[in-house]
């Protein structure tokens, strides 16, 4: 198993493109912009994909979605309480940036539990609400250990809760009941920033070791 991060766009969010190297099957996690440049490295890479994942709604995670869709033919798959964002500009945060970003509906419509397969992976889907209604983390237990965690947990940070559908009670307890769970060991790629880890992150990030109870 592969991860390739990118990071895309005027807010550098991390596009990561995910592959299992015995079938090159892939996703692609949060093409926030730059959807050339994500799609040169996929055909460079010689990958299949089948699915876009989607952390969350916003602007600066999905801006490429529409052009991979159409290049690649992959489902787009985002929480329900964040599919609107896709077709609605002030959902998606873009409209307050004087801009009107659309891009397509979902075709799948993710839940907590759910499982995608990537070749001989699979992810599990965590529903992890506070940065939006619809943030989800894709955590991998095998053959390594890590989380695909958006805009919810930062190498010394956590996300932000002051967006409309954001809830900082919610952001917490997303934090404490479910990342926070996995092992010290799990490796966590998040929506900015470098990586980090679970182990790391529960005894240097401030606002866990402080806020995070």
């Amino acid at each position: 198993m592969k991860v390739i991060a990118m990071p895309v766009g005027q807010l550098a969010a991390n596009c990561y493109i995910v592959y299992c190297e015995n079938t090159r099957k892939a996703v692609v996690i949060d093409p926030g912009a730059d959807g050339q440049s994500i799609l040169n490295r996929i055909q460079y890479e010689g990958l299949e994909v089948g699915h876009i994942l989607l952390t969350h709604g916003h602007f600066d995670h999905i801006g490429a979605v529409k052009f991979l869709k159409e290049q690649l033919g992959a489902s787009v798959a985002i929480h329900s309480g964040d599919a609107q964002a896709l077709t609605d500009a002030a959902r998606n945060l873009s409209a307050f940036m004087g801009e009107h970003l659309v891009q397509v509906p979902p075709d799948v419509l993710l839940q907590e539990g759910d499982i995608i397969a990537v070749g001989g992976i699979t992810m599990k889907v965590l529903h992890t609400p506070g940065h939006s209604e619809g943030s989800v983390c894709f955590v991998v237990d095998s053959p390594v250990k890590m989380a695909f965690t958006g805009d919810t947990l930062f190498q010394g940070s956590i996300g932000r809760s002051d967006f409309p559908g954001g809830s900082y009670e919610q952001l917490i307890s997303s934090i404490r009941d479910k990342l926070l769970t996995l092992d010290d060991d799990y490796t966590i790629y998040p929506g900015h920033g470098p990586k980090s880890t679970i182990g790391a992150e529960r005894v240097t990030n401030p606002f866990i070791k402080y806020y995070v109870r």
